[in-house]
């Protein structure tokens, strides 16, 4: 029996990357998003002023990018829209961190926007509301 080869790199295309959309939003919420909520009120004044914004101001689009944008892209719903402000966001927080990709505090910033642009430029796969959605016909 022959298997179909491109068949089967779709199928395990589709399957890799609902298992980087899974890890990498998972983990976005319970490393850092989650520990932004609960570490709130201490974090609301130190926070790094991103543009001039406030501090905030500032943590509060990160919590949502950290949480909202990582929830959107575990489910593959308006991926790659949602993967702008994670983008974003995983700049800024190399940039707080002295751009220090080689052992340094960057570094785990760098993982996360290369899978988060991984993501963007290959798109949710087939195991995705996206997908599902551009599916639909309307008759």
């Amino acid at each position: 029996m022959k298997i179909n080869n491109t068949e089967t790199s779709s199928k395990t295309l589709g399957i890799g990357l609902f298992l980087l959309r899974l890890c990498l939003g998972g983990l976005m919420i319970a490393n850092h998003g989650w520990m932004k909520i609960i570490n709130y009120e201490t974090l609301k004044t130190e926070f790094f002023n991103f543009l001039g914004l406030g501090s905030n101001t500032s943590l509060i689009l990160a919590i949502c990018a950290e949480t909202i944008c990582s929830l959107l892209l575990i489910f593959g719903l308006y991926t790659r829209l949602a993967l702008i402000p994670l983008i974003v966001t995983m700049l800024v927080a190399m940039g707080v961190h002295g751009w220090e990709l080689f052992g340094g505090d960057a570094e785990m910033s760098f993982l996360y926007l290369i899978g988060f642009v991984f993501l963007f430029i290959a798109g949710p796969g087939e195991n995705s509301i996206d997908a599902r959605m551009s599916k639909r016909s309307f008759y």
